[in-house]
Parts: C-alpha cells; structure tokens; sequence
C-alpha cells in the first residue's frame, strides 16, 4: 500500500528515536549492573528490549506504507553519569518520544491514515504509562528518600 511521503518521514523520526532510547537503556543497565543496582539493571534492560519491540512496529508500518525504514539515523544519547541524571535523561527521552509520537498522530489524522494512527495510540499510552511513568515514579522516591536509601532499596538480592 503505497503510503503518503509526510508519514514516512514522520515514522522515520520516531524510528530515530526509539533506536537511541534502545541503545540508552541498554548503556545505562550496564552502567546500574556495574554499581550492583540489580533492580534498575532489570527494569532499563527490559526497557530496552520493548523499545526494541516499539521500533519493530515502526519498521514493519515503513514497509507496508511502501517506505524504506531509515536505521542510520540517531537521536544524540543523554548518558548520565549518577543514578538521578541517568532516570532524568530516560525521561526526557520518554518525553520527547510522546511529543512526536502526538505531534505524527496528528498527521495521521489530518492524512485521514487512521491505522497508523491507531497503532501510533498504542505506543503513546504504553511511553506514557508505562515507561515515563516509571521513571516519574523513581525520581519521585529519590526526592522522598534521598539518593543513598533509594540506590540502596534497588540493589535486590543479588549484591
């Protein structure tokens, strides 16, 4: 089906994003299973691994709409290099990411493209749900309990 040239482009700035928030969670588990934080290695590793899955539905709509999945192009990292700077950083990819993600449904709308729209609905409800949530979640902890008691509550049972 061939799709209209303005989604394309729109679905290829989101692919953008979602293979830098990958590789960003994939860095920052690291970076928590190197300071023994086990529970947030968990979370960021799962994390990347459904962002992966996000990034798959953006490629497989490209190609039914006829278009060619750009997988070159990135979105700068934000590493952080402290526990609070690098769920900041998440979060701001979160947000970034439900930005375009309603800025491209709007398009979709305005090009009458209701599938993508739809399927676009169901990757802003799981980014702002699931995912920014999550991080609100733990930066809200690290101002209630401080830093040191919060690093401490994530390092689970394997430290």
């Amino acid at each position: 089906m061939k799709g209209n040239a303005k989604i394309i482009s729109a679905l290829n700035r989101l692919l953008a994003n979602e293979l830098s928030a990958i590789d960003q969670y994939f860095i920052h588990a690291e970076l928590y299973l190197d300071m023994g934080l086990h529970k947030l290695h968990a979370n960021s590793s799962h994390e990347s691994a459904h962002e992966k899955l996000h990034a798959t539905q953006l490629i497989q709509r490209i190609l039914f709409l006829e278009g060619q999945p750009d997988l070159v192009t990135r979105d700068k990292l934000l590493v952080g290099s402290t526990v609070e700077e690098m769920l900041q950083n998440d979060l701001t990819v979160e947000y970034r990411v439900a930005d375009l993600l309603r800025d491209t449904m709007a398009l979709c709308e305005s090009e009458k493209d209701f599938e993508t729209r739809r399927m676009l609905g169901v990757l802003l409800d799981d980014t702002e749900m699931d995912h920014a949530y999550f991080l609100e979640r733990q930066l809200g902890l690290i101002k209630l309990l401080g830093v040191e008691n919060y690093m401490q509550s994530q390092m689970g049972g394997q430290a």
